[in-house]
């Protein structure tokens, strides 16, 4: 039998808060490398990517951010959202960049994973952490 958890109301919209403020993030970086902006190019020049890649890139992180803030698709969109910057972690570290700019992407999948765990009770069964 399962249990049900019931969520109190500040930690639901503590959680929809801070998923809010991920998500316009989210586009406001999937429209950047979409219109092909200059700190998006040069970005993924420094990253060792090539140019053409901005605007897949873009559209990947488009459609994830819209299947996280659809209710039915939250955890696919959940689960793209954690590879794109499982990706960027690992291309940042290997990148060599000065300084730790690889931290970023972790803590924004942190804040990801906050943020759903707070306001949604199915990730909460996924990931029991209380």
């Amino acid at each position: 039998m399962e249990t049900q958890t019931i969520i109190s109301k500040p930690l639901w919209w503590t959680g929809t808060i801070l998923k809010g403020l991920v998500c316009l993030f989210l586009l406001l970086d999937a429209i950047m490398k979409l219109i092909k902006s200059s700190p998006s190019v040069d970005g993924t020049k420094q990253l060792g990517l090539p140019e053409n890649c901005v605007q897949f890139l873009g559209i990947y992180l488009l459609v994830s951010a819209v299947l996280y803030v659809y209710p039915r698709t939250v955890v696919m969109g959940f689960l793209f959202l954690f590879s794109y910057l499982g990706a960027a972690v690992a291309i940042t570290y290997r990148a060599n960049i000065d300084g730790h700019s690889y931290i970023f992407p972790i803590a924004f999948a942190v804040f990801i994973l906050l943020a759903e765990f707070l306001r949604n009770t199915t990730v909460r069964n996924i990931i029991p952490l209380i």
